[in-house]
């Protein structure tokens, strides 16, 4: 399980973090401080640091001067500091990544797979290719018949969700929790909505998919044939 370490005092965001990366399947630890966030990556190496610049003892900045003496696991730092001079410094300093407060969750967890992928070292984009159409998902870039298609945000995070399910079926709950949150798992008419217009997209005849396809009352699956 894909371990990350949240090194924030603010117990909103680290209670808002915990609930949403635990939902996605992550291994969770979060700490307060930024003494006990180097004590932690000493402990008990993460996969991924998720690092707040506001601590109460050390500047995040020094935290991660300090964690990048002994390690290069990805470091997303969290700011709302909106002064481009603190995030170059943070990003000179060895953070991979940021996101400035208030963020948005989908973006964060999006750039949290990303980094994550890129230190597993697979660079392969992620592409699904069917007879009518291709969904570059990495970089979010639609065709159908060969002509640009647009696709909103929401609509992609749904296709990236089945497509690295390979064709497997995916549980409505768990598509709802990987692209709303965890506190819209039941809200099964968001899914009704946002698969019919991502048919009337990508789909040659809407009202009988042949790639989007609807198992009902359990999920959907993305096929390539």
């Amino acid at each position: 399980m894909t371990f990350v370490l949240v090194v924030e005092d603010d117990p909103a965001i680290v209670r808002t973090l915990t609930i949403n990366l635990r939902a996605r399947g992550y291994d969770v630890e979060a700490v307060g401080d930024g003494r006990s966030g180097l004590q932690a990556v000493d402990e008990r190496p993460p996969d991924l640091v998720l690092l707040d610049l506001g601590l109460p003892d050390l500047d995040g900045v020094e935290v991660l001067r300090r964690m990048r003496a002994g390690s290069r696991v990805p470091v997303l730092v969290l700011t709302a500091r909106h002064e481009s001079d603190d995030k170059v410094e943070a990003l000179d300093e060895g953070a991979d990544d940021f996101v400035t407060k208030p963020f948005d969750m989908n973006e964060l967890l999006a750039r949290v797979r990303a980094l994550l992928r890129r230190a597993g070292g697979s660079d392969e984009p992620l592409v699904v290719e069917t007879e009518h159409f291709r969904l570059d998902v990495t970089e979010r870039q639609a065709t159908v018949g060969g002509e640009p298609a647009h696709l909103t945000p929401t609509e992609w995070q749904i296709l990236e969700v089945l497509a690295r399910h390979g064709g497997r079926l995916v549980r409505h709950q768990e598509l709802l929790r990987e692209v709303w949150g965890p506190a819209y798992a039941r809200e099964t008419n968001y899914l009704r909505v946002y698969m019919s217009q991502i048919r009337r997209k990508l789909e040659p005849d809407p009202g009988a998919p042949r790639y989007l396809l609807t198992d009902p009352g359990i999920g959907h699956r993305l096929r390539t044939t």
